[in-house]
This record gives structure tokens, C-alpha cells and sequence, in this order.
């Protein structure tokens, strides 16, 4: 239902501008009333904000992007376009999702990464999953030292959570770069998905409706126990500043999301704007990637950038600043 809420707005918002042309008042008053107790869910889902022109002094920014394995393409002669974005990105922390790279000198090797990300000397490269392969990673390069990385104990074969302890200014703050469990759509589904979109016909919608969401809620089953256990480790820090990022396969509207984010703020919704969407395929229009934050940290200009597409997701980022500082 909480992918469901953007079209539900939609809708309300249409009968209650319905009501209101042919001057239905009273009938107008149920959306209306629908709109105004959902006013925090529209505001996760939509959120207002104006950009700060000037950044506050001892700001740092984080940038979190699931980069799909540097999209697994042949080395251009102008280097990989992912790659690229990052080196000019100027975020002190990068957070990154699905980073595998390869043996094979035709691709993008570990050696290209790191001469392209000279700029950041503290580094660290987790595998995750409990798969045989064990070939997904989560990958931190960091401007600060990072003085511990931990994978986070939940059952995945895939996918995984890093929790590190790194050192900015006189604080350690606990970052957690997370890569939640994937929904468990295949190409077919979603070329199925988008089948449903271009020729909506009756039959067609409700057997592709009832696979959908077999799909999205098997993984989202998969994903509870694993934002439980995000959620724990939050709870049980001594560190009080904590940043909590990365690709959540989920909305703001779900359970993973409410639980992880439960005593954090949400960067996007503090200092972003519109709908954020950082899916960019199949059409499934959602902002599935997130960067959470302690009360103890203000967020600036935390957006999804659209200007790369060479990912199935959009990276975005914020600038944050100590308040105590």
C-alpha cells in the first residue's frame, strides 16, 4: 500500500478538486479530511524545501549510489562514466552499493577505482551475502579515517549492511551503508509491469497485479528482519552521531524505512525537494534510496541527482553539518 499512496493522493486530490468545481462542499470535506491526516506521509512522499545558497562552515556532504557494478561495460578511452561522476562529485563520504569490479583488463579493475579515487585514502570493501559467490560488495571511500568496518549480521544471500565507525573532526560517528534486500522481480515481471502501463486491459492487470505483489511482499518479508537488525545496532550505539544511507529497496511509506528511521531524521525530507526518485527503469517510479541522520546533524540541499543514467539507480547526497560544531 505505501507504493500504492502516490496514486491514492492522486486520486483524492482529484475528487477534491472535483467537489470543489461543481461546489459539492460538503462531499468535499471527506478528501480533504483524507489529505489533511496524511499530511506526513505527503511530506515524506513530496517534500517542500527551499536550497541554501551558502553552506554553513564545517559542512561535509556524503553521497550514497548503488552504481549496478559500474555498469559491467567495456573501459571507454574516457574512462567509466560512473567512475567519473564520483571523482567529480566532491563528497567527502562515498557510499556505494553493488561495487564489483573485475579481473578481466577489458573492465573496470579494482586498480582503476582506486588511481580514479585518489582523493579519498581511507577505503573499505566488504563482501555481503551468504551466496556462494559471495560476489556483491559494499564499498566506503572516505576524506576521514575510518576506524572500523563491521558487516552487519542478517540472513541475505545478496544483499548486506556495513556499519563503520569513522573519524570527522573530533567525533566518531557511526555510518551504516546499506544495500536492503531486492525485490525478487525478474526482467520478465518487469517488462510485464510496463506491458500492464501500455495496454492496462482487465485480464492483463489483474494477473499481473496478483504476481507483483507476491513479489514485492515476499521480499519485503525478507527485508524486515534485516532492518530489524539495522535498527538494533542503531539502539545499542554509543556513538551519537549516526548517518544511516544507502539503497533500502523501499519507500519512505514501508516498514524497513519507519524502523531504521525511527529516532533519525530523514535528509531528503528535511532539505529536498519533489519526489526524489532514484529508480530510473522499468518504470517504477519510487525513491527507494535513502540518507538518514541523528537530530544532532543538520542536512543541506540533499538531492537526487538525475544527471547520470548509467546506473538503474540515481545517486543522492547531502551535505550535513555537526550542530555542536
Amino acid at each position: 500500500m505505501g507504493l500504492a499512496f502516490p496514486v491514492f493522493l492522486i486520486i483524492n486530490v482529484g475528487f477534491l478538486a472535483w467537489w470543489l468545481i461543481i461546489r459539492r462542499y460538503r462531499i468535499a470535506l471527506l478528501p480533504l479530511a483524507g489529505l489533511l491526516l496524511c499530511i506526513p506521509q505527503i511530506r515524506n512522499s513530496f517534500p517542500v524545501n527551499f536550497h541554501t545558497e551558502n553552506l554553513p562552515e564545517g559542512c561535509f556532504k556524503v553521497l550514497s549510489y548503488n552504481v549496478m557494478g559500474f555498469d559491467g561495460v567495456d573501459k571507454p578511452e574516457q574512462g567509466n562514466p560512473i567512475l567519473n561522476y564520483l571523482a567529480r562529485s566532491k563528497a567527502d563520504i562515498l557510499c556505494l552499493q553493488e561495487y564489483n569490479v573485475h579481473t578481466n583488463p577489458r573492465f573496470l579493475l579494482q586498480e582503476d577505482v582506486d588511481k580514479a579515487l585518489a582523493a579519498y585514502p581511507h577505503r573499505s570493501i566488504n563482501a555481503v551475502g551468504s551466496g556462494k559467490a559471495r560476489h556483491n560488495r559494499i564499498a566506503c571511500y572516505s576524506k576521514y579515517p575510518i576506524l572500523s568496518a563491521k558487516v552487519i549480521d542478517y540472513r541475505s544471500e545478496y544483499n548486506g549492511s556495513v556499519a563503520y565507525e569513522v573519524l570527522i573532526g573530533k567525533d566518531t560517528v557511526l555510518l551504516i551503508n546499506n544495500h536492503l534486500e531486492s525485490n525478487k522481480l525478474t526482467k520478465t515481471d518487469k517488462a510485464a509491469y510496463e506491458e500492464i502501463l501500455k495496454s492496462p486491459e482487465k485480464d492483463k492487470v489483474r494477473s499481473g497485479v496478483r504476481l507483483l505483489i507476491r513479489k514485492l511482499a515476499e521480499a519485503s518479508v525478507l527485508r524486515a528482519p534485516q532492518a530489524d537488525s539495522v535498527a538494533r545496532l542503531i539502539a545499542a550505539s554509543r556513538h551519537s552521531h549516526i548517518i544511516v544511507c544507502g539503497d533500502f529497496n523501499d519507500t519512505a511509506l514501508s516498514y524497513a524505512y519507519r524502523v531504521i528511521g525511527n529516532r533519525l531524521k530523514d535528509a531528503f525530507v528535511n532539505s529536498g525537494r519533489g519526489a526524489g526518485i532514484s529508480y530510473n527503469q522499468h518504470r517504477f517510479y519510487f525513491r527507494i534510496d535513502h540518507i538518514l541522520h541523528s537530530d544532532n546533524l543538520k542536512s543541506y540541499r540533499c538531492t537526487v541527482d538525475r544527471s547520470i543514467k548509467d546506473s538503474d539507480h540515481y545517486p543522492i547526497w547531502c551535505h550535513l553539518l555537526k550542530k555542536n560544531d
